[in-house]
Parts: C-alpha cells; sequence; structure tokens
C-alpha cells in the first residue's frame, strides 16, 4: 500500500527553556515522511518550497526513500517560516512569527504515482488545500486521516467542517478538541467530533500520552518518557507519520490496529 501526505516542508526558529536554534528543518510533510521512512512505507510527500531551500535538505529525503515528485520548488519564492516560543512544559507555545511566503497561493500537485494511494495523511495545512487534494485523487484512499489546529477553527470554521466529514481518522490536541466540540470533558468531545464525520477520534495530550476513540469504545496510550525534551518540533507531525505508516504497511483499519499504530506512533 502506498502513503501520501500532504503538508508543509519549511523552516522553523525554536526558543526553549534549554535552548535556542536559528533555521532549522521543519514542516508538517518533512517529519510525516521521515517518521514513514524509518518504517519503510512508500511514502509520497506533497508540498510547496522556495529557491532557498537548500538541496541537501532534499538529497537527505530522497536517500530515505522518501517520494518528493510531488514537493514543488518556485525558484524565486521563499520557503514557508515559522517561528514560536515553548513555555516550560512544551506543551503550550506562543507563535512568534509566521510568514505564508509560497505557502501563500499553494495548488497542490499530486504525481501520478500517488494519486490511487490507499492511505492518505491531510497534514496541518488550509482547509481548502485539503479539500482539492481529495478532489483529485482517482478514487477515494481506503483511509483519509486529518491533522488541523486551532488557527484554522478559528478562520476558516465551515470549511474545516467540510474537510472533517470527508475524513476516517482526525488528530487533534486536547485543547483543540474542546474547542472544535464545545466541551470540556474529552469523552464528550470525541462523542461530538465523532458525530461530525471521523470514525476514529485520536486526542493528544503532549506528555501525558494520547486517546482514541471509536464508537464508544476508548483506548488511552502513554507518551514515552524521556530524561530530557529538548525540542519539540515535529512530535505531532512525526507521530502522525508513525500511525499512518503502520497502518499502510499492515493493511488493516480496525480499532485493534489503530491501538497497536498509536503505540507505533508514540
Amino acid at each position: 500500500m502506498k502513503l501520501l501526505a500532504v503538508g508543509t516542508v519549511a523552516f522553523d526558529a525554536i526558543e526553549t527553556p534549554f535552548g535556542k536554534t536559528d533555521k532549522i528543518l521543519g514542516g508538517a510533510a518533512t517529519y510525516i515522511g521521515l517518521a514513514a521512512s524509518v518504517m519503510k512505507t512508500d511514502v509520497s510527500l506533497v508540498s510547496v518550497i522556495g529557491g532557498d531551500f537548500p538541496q541537501h535538505y532534499l538529497d537527505m529525503m530522497t536517500s530515505k526513500g522518501i517520494n518528493i515528485d510531488g514537493v514543488e520548488m518556485i525558484k524565486d519564492g521563499k520557503t514557508f517560516f515559522w517561528s514560536g516560543k515553548y513555555h516550560n512544559d512544551l506543551n503550550s507555545r506562543d507563535t512568534l512569527a509566521t510568514e505564508l511566503n509560497v505557502l501563500e497561493n499553494f495548488d497542490p500537485k499530486i504525481p501520478e504515482s500517488a494519486k490511487d494511494a490507499e492511505v492518505l495523511l491531510l497534514g496541518n495545512l488550509h482547509p481548502a488545500v485539503q479539500l482539492a487534494v481529495l478532489d483529485r485523487m482517482e478514487k477515494r484512499p481506503q483511509l483519509v486521516i486529518l491533522d488541523t489546529m486551532n488557527f484554522w477553527m478559528d478562520l476558516t470554521w465551515d470549511l474545516l467542517l467540510e474537510v472533517i466529514a470527508k475524513t476516517d481518522v482526525i488528530t487533534i490536541n486536547d485543547e483543540e478538541a474542546r474547542q472544535l466540540s464545545g466541551e470540556y470533558s474529552l469523552v464528550k468531545a470525541a462523542q461530538k467530533i465523532h458525530d461530525m464525520g471521523p470514525e476514529f477520534v485520536i486526542i493528544k495530550k503532549g506528555e501525558h500520552g494520547a486517546l482514541l476513540f471509536n464508537d464508544g469504545k476508548i483506548f488511552a496510550i502513554p507518551a514515552l518518557p524521556l530524561e530530557e525534551v529538548f525540542d519539540p518540533t515535529g512530535a505531532g507531525d512525526t507521530f502522525a507519520g508513525g500511525f499512518a505508516a503502520y497502518l499502510t504497511k499492515n493493511q488493516e483499519f480496525t480499532f485493534e490496529e489503530m491501538k497497536s499504530a498509536l503505540i507505533v506512533g508514540s
């Protein structure tokens, strides 16, 4: 089976209580692809970059077996850039700068080799882009996984609901689940989100693990304990990439398989 991941390939600048970086490799598609490549999954990326994006990063992805035919380079444009400052718990953060650059007019181009992908992971992007990708697939993938965030809930509510209605799995954090559902209880929140369309609802809780909900069933996992956490860049996307890659490799989308996929992602 093939996995198609749509998202950003970008630059991040991160500040945490433990240190500070200048521009480093970031982006949802980047970390989804890298996580999937660890599992030797047939993974293709759809994204857009500017002429300032280093060739050695692209070579690194290719060397790991990631298909980047769908990563479009706009030579006279600049790559998407995000800068943020994480608080002591590394779960909450403040955005310091967001430069959309080439992402502002992103028109996703799906390579012919990936149009029949059985698993589609829609990384955190504008819902209009996510809908465009769904429309451009040869047929509906067997499994559509959606990642989104509160930014799109604030700005594009109706479009976001349209995308959610077309997905099988949604993955969001606890704060976003509460905002999306209007419920404080995560169990009630998951039920409301389930009613919006997705069969499976994953609610991430940072260092406290993650929850999987499906038709009244609940599965909870802890996070992997780490002695030191230096930089959380790409953590949620790596989680989603490992989750999606496991399901792609095992070719089953039952609640039992989702439980195993959740552990692999973690």
